[in-house]
């Protein structure tokens, strides 16, 4: 009987073994994707930034084309600043919700 009490304690040291051996893989693979989701957060970030500086310089662009209208086209120039205003404010209720 001695031998079955030792047979069992060595399969369940077997077994705790392998625990221990998923547990730090697990744990491993658990600290790989927390930098990762760090570093991914951190590119969120800088993308948002560019996004943002991207969409003034657009409007700024959009507002210098609006005004360069010659006397001629003074109607189109305000059906675009219209149209601008428009998509400024669809912008901020984008932004309130």
């Amino acid at each position: 009987m001695n031998a079955d009490y030792q047979a069992a304690i060595s399969r369940l040291k077997s077994k705790i073994g392998i625990l221990v051996s998923q547990y730090e893989h697990v744990k491993a693979d658990s600290e790989r994707m927390a930098i990762e989701l760090t570093t991914l957060k951190i590119i969120l970030s800088d993308n948002k930034v560019k996004i943002s500086e991207l969409e003034k310089k657009l409007n700024r662009l959009q507002m210098g084309e609006a005004f360069k209208a010659s006397s001629g086209d003074v109607r189109e120039a305000k059906q675009k600043i219209g149209k601008i205003i428009k998509e400024i404010d669809k912008c901020i209720a984008l932004l309130n919700t």
